[in-house]
């Protein structure tokens, strides 16, 4: 496995795993419930201490529970948008790549409106559309996230899918009479799972930093604690004014800590299946001058002139 030897890899998986480990067991590890409260009269949030290691919040909520409960939807929700968004990039950008032609020139142009649309501001009037009960649900939000995720992925799978499509095993099959569709899946989409991983990386990174986003705005609804809403919480009930930093501190750097992982996997990923990356990672044994405003160009070691035979010869000749 030449991906597990990249350093990057392996931390960014470590990361990965550990939280989540914690959506998955988080929330029985938990010592209360996401809604237990300390008490039900003091409005003064308590700072991190022995019984609350993460403190509480205004309503005296345990917020080292809500971190530990919070994980979970607020992966789901990442996980969902990158996998619906793959799922379109593959099938516009494929599709587009392989058939050419008005299919080609209609899908690049829808992918060319969605990469021109401003994201953020599509997803706002999306949900402000909604019912309150379905901006609760991950299935939709992550769905919803994914319209604006998909068109850099399809832009990408349709190049990468053009040069497939004249190689020799691809043309062989369509001499022997295979059908498009199974074309595409069996002999181009396989060779396109270093950039489907990449690609779909990226795209979990883009759900959670947007969920991050409108949670913070307040644009998510539902009773479920994530990450996302403790952010909204924090902020509605003064935190950053009052300086109360331990009550939205923990679930940034949870936010953070996960973009950090999936960039390192990405990065290695990248290193790996990009020749100019590799080859560039090559070069680190050898002295590069910087000089402003030139390139630096590596030069590999020349072999030494051969002498001058014909000299040596006309000396034979005239002896």
């Amino acid at each position: 496995m030449r991906y597990l030897r990249s350093t990057k890899v392996i931390l960014g998986l470590a990361i990965l795993v550990l939280f989540v480990l914690i959506a998955l067991f988080g929330p029985m590890l938990a010592p209360h419930s996401a809604h237990w409260q300390a008490s039900t009269t003091a409005d003064t949030p308590l700072p991190p201490s022995g019984r609350f290691w993460f403190g509480t919040d205004v309503q005296q909520h345990d917020l080292f529970s809500q971190v530990l409960a919070g994980g979970r939807d607020t992966l789901l929700i990442s996980l969902l948008a990158g996998v619906i968004a793959t799922a379109l990039s593959v099938l516009v950008g494929v599709t587009a790549g392989y058939l050419g032609g008005i299919v080609d020139d209609l899908l690049s142009a829808l992918t060319n409106i969605f990469l021109a649309l401003p994201g953020l501001l599509i997803l706002m009037v999306v949900l402000k559309a909604l019912p309150l009960d379905l901006t609760g649900n991950p299935l939709t939000i992550g769905a919803v996230i994914a319209l604006t995720a998909w068109a850099w992925g399809a832009r990408v799978l349709r190049a990468q899918t053009m040069t497939l499509r004249s190689q020799d095993y691809v043309e062989a099959a369509q001499v022997i009479g295979e059908r498009k569709p199974r074309i595409i899946i069996f002999e181009i989409v396989p060779n396109l799972l270093p950039i489907l991983a990449s690609s779909f990386i990226f795209t979990v990174i883009y759900g959670i930093g947007t969920y991050a986003t409108l949670a913070w705005l307040g644009l998510i609804g539902g009773s479920t604690v994530t990450w996302g809403t403790m952010l909204y919480n924090a902020q509605v009930g003064g935190a950053l004014i009052s300086g109360w930093w331990w009550w939205f501190i923990p679930p940034a750097l949870c936010v953070a800590a996960v973009g950090v992982a999936l960039s390192l996997l990405n990065f290695g990923i990248d290193e790996i299946i990009n020749p100019r990356l590799t080859s560039a990672r090559g070069t680190r044994g050898h002295r590069v001058r910087f000089v402003l405003g030139l390139t630096p160009v590596v030069r590999t070691a020349t072999a030494a002139p051969a002498a001058d035979l014909s000299l040596d010869l006309k000396k034979e000749v005239a002896q």
